[in-house]
């Protein structure tokens, strides 16, 4: 199943997750549901809350990068109840994007190392390290499931000179290959009832 992908405004993205059980219902279809939205998308992480589920989940595949840069071959992972443990390194900028955020990309710094701990997709419990692209996809999805935005980490002057085009993402004035739902188009769906 192809979940719709979550946009800007809707405050879904701004809860922070709950965290899961292993008899979460329906969780390995759940997980492979998202890993089918994520590629449809042309994403390389999604986060549960991104598809209107607010539980701590998030995964990430960022094989379509290989090319670019073989250390990302096979890169591809659940990430269930994380917590980052610990941020180190220089810190970086690099040009981010977000599903529910389309066709804005902006410079986001973040550290260049993280230390995270989390459950896999059968609950078995990891504590690794990860680096560059790697470490900057985590923590992007990372902050979904804690109710922070990619446009929370931007300057507060970039933040004000995208205003009208995040009005017009929250608004679903947008055009996307994919399926979205608006905070407006859940209260017109209400209101139709």
């Amino acid at each position: 199943m192809i979940y719709p992908i979550y946009l800007y405004g809707h405050p879904v993205l701004r809860k922070k997750a709950e965290q899961i059980g292993p008899d979460y219902p329906g969780l390995k279809d759940f997980i492979n549901d998202m890993f089918e939205t994520m590629k449809v998308s042309d994403g390389i992480g999604l986060a549960a809350p991104q598809v209107g589920k607010s539980i701590s989940l998030f995964l990430v595949d960022g094989s379509d990068l290989a090319e670019d840069d073989p250390s990302m071959a096979g890169f591809r992972k659940v990430f269930i109840n994380a917590e980052i443990v610990e941020e180190t390194g220089d810190e970086w900028a690099y040009n981010e994007g977000c599903l529910s955020f389309p066709g804005i990309h902006e410079d986001i710094v973040r550290p260049s190392v993280i230390r995270i701990r989390y459950y896999d997709e059968n609950f078995v419990l990891h504590e690794d390290v990860f680096d560059g692209m790697k470490a900057r996809i985590i923590q992007h999805e990372y902050d979904h499931v804690q109710g922070i935005l990619f446009i929370d980490r931007m300057m507060p002057l970039k933040r004000k000179m995208l205003a009208g085009r995040l009005k017009a993402i929250s608004k679903g004035k947008v055009e996307t290959r994919y399926r979205f739902v608006t905070a407006a188009s859940v209260k017109a769906s209400k209101s139709s009832v």
